[in-house]
């Protein structure tokens, strides 16, 4: 029973992580990890400001197909 339980457990969390990351709801988490493994000596934006540069992006320049 402890046992299924525990499973259960892992694959609630795994559901919950690839909703997180398929809504883009983790992005500054993974921007936070990608930083630190590839570019620890530069300092990294604040959420704040990670959140707006991504908006930035998101709707800078033409947005539609024609």
């Amino acid at each position: 029973m402890r046992r299924a339980a525990h499973l259960a457990v892992q694959q609630a969390a795994a559901l919950w992580r690839a909703l997180r990351t398929a809504c883009g709801d983790d992005a500054y988490e993974r921007y936070c990890a990608h930083r630190a493994a590839r570019h620890a000596l530069e300092p990294a934006l604040s959420r704040r400001a990670f959140y707006e540069d991504t908006q930035r992006r998101k709707w800078s320049g033409v947005s539609r197909c024609c």
